[in-house]
């Protein structure tokens, strides 16, 4: 997609603000391509300023350039923001680049070529058609920025749920990255019930919240810590929301492996979405998965090198999980799992 960009020497502009638009912004530049303006959904355009430009509306800079390509530069799910964005697409050719979460690298098709022994080992360890075809699509998005290969490839929660996951109500629980407790809502409406709940949830603000809805519950032990192959002290930036992240900048706060949380007792799911330490969320747990062989339920999009390395790596510690991959309604390719069962 970068050298699509490079050689049409057609005019590129960027839909969205934010961390993502400004990745985007400096890859473009690295490619010696320099956009030629920025625009915003109508209901966010007040004027403001971003990397120079003022921000418009998407119909005042198509009068300027008719022939512009737009790089959708912000993630969502939200149907009427994806509407927009096929309704934009009709006009406009419309890619959404993948830059990494978290971490560096693109996936590009020389990344593929470099990884592609890898890639195809994991392509043959997935357990149905839909993985392999959301496996497929996914990385033929992240090479192309075409997002029609996300559409085709999405399902919802509930049907992973009902057909892989089959959460019963004695479940042992653990959520890690647990945010204000709404994960655990999602699990209780598919299990009906739990017989213990572990939640580990970093950020203060978030864990107050988790504090207030589950922390008289019996039976569910909260952690205000990150997960992590060490029992320790890590960096945090912290942000009060979803995307705090593990960082050699902010504030420390304690980070323990799930190993030492448990202390030898069983878990039957777990669910990783740590934020780009997915790895070492993993390997925090590595008794427990070799000792119970714990559905689990792993995010695939932080890291450029999440669609082969977290497989890889779980085949490492037991050879004998089943491995499914989702896609759920999102652009970019945002809310891709494995689930390990």
């Amino acid at each position: 997609m970068w050298n699509y960009l490079k050689n049409a020497e057609k005019p590129v502009a960027i839909y969205g603000m934010g961390n993502g638009a400004e990745k985007i912004i400096d890859t473009l530049n690295d490619y010696g391509v320099s956009p030629v303006g920025v625009f915003a959904s109508d209901d966010f355009v007040r004027g403001q300023t971003f990397r120079g430009f003022t921000v418009k509306k998407y119909s005042e800079l198509l009068q300027e350039y008719p022939d512009m390509k737009v790089l959708v530069a912000f993630g969502t799910y939200r149907d009427e923001v994806i509407e927009n964005i096929k309704k934009i697409a009709k006009t406009s050719e419309v890619l959404a680049p993948d830059v990494a979460v978290y971490g560096g690298g693109l996936f590009t098709k020389d990344y593929y070529k470099k990884h592609k022994y890898k890639l195809e080992k994991v392509y043959n360890l997935l357990a149905d058609e839909q993985s392999k075809k959301v496996f497929e699509n996914c990385i033929k998005f992240r090479i192309s920025g075409k997002i029609d290969y996300l559409f085709d490839c999405e399902t919802d929660a509930i049907e992973a749920n009902k057909n892989i996951l089959k959460l019963k109500e004695d479940e042992i629980y653990c959520d890690l990255g647990a945010y204000n407790g709404d994960t655990i809502d999602e699990f209780l409406k598919f299990s009906g019930g739990f017989k213990k709940i572990f939640a580990l949830e970093p950020d203060k603000k978030n864990f107050k919240k988790l504090s207030k809805k589950y922390g008289e519950k019996e039976n569910v032990f909260l952690f205000n810590c990150a997960a992590n192959d060490f029992s320790g002290e890590i960096g945090f930036n912290t942000n009060g929301g979803r995307h705090s992240v593990a960082s050699d900048k902010g504030d420390r706060i304690n980070a323990k492996k799930l190993d030492d949380i448990l202390n030898g007792e069983k878990a039957t799911y777990i669910k990783y979405d740590v934020e780009g330490m997915e790895e070492q969320a993993i390997l925090g747990a590595k008794k427990t998965i070799q000792n119970f062989k714990p559905k689990m339920l792993v995010s695939a999009y932080h890291r450029t090198e999440d669609y082969f390395k977290l497989p890889l790596l779980v085949s490492e510690i037991r050879d004998d999980y089943k491995i499914y991959m989702r896609h759920y309604k999102y652009i970019p390719a945002w809310d891709t799992q494995f689930y390990f069962v």
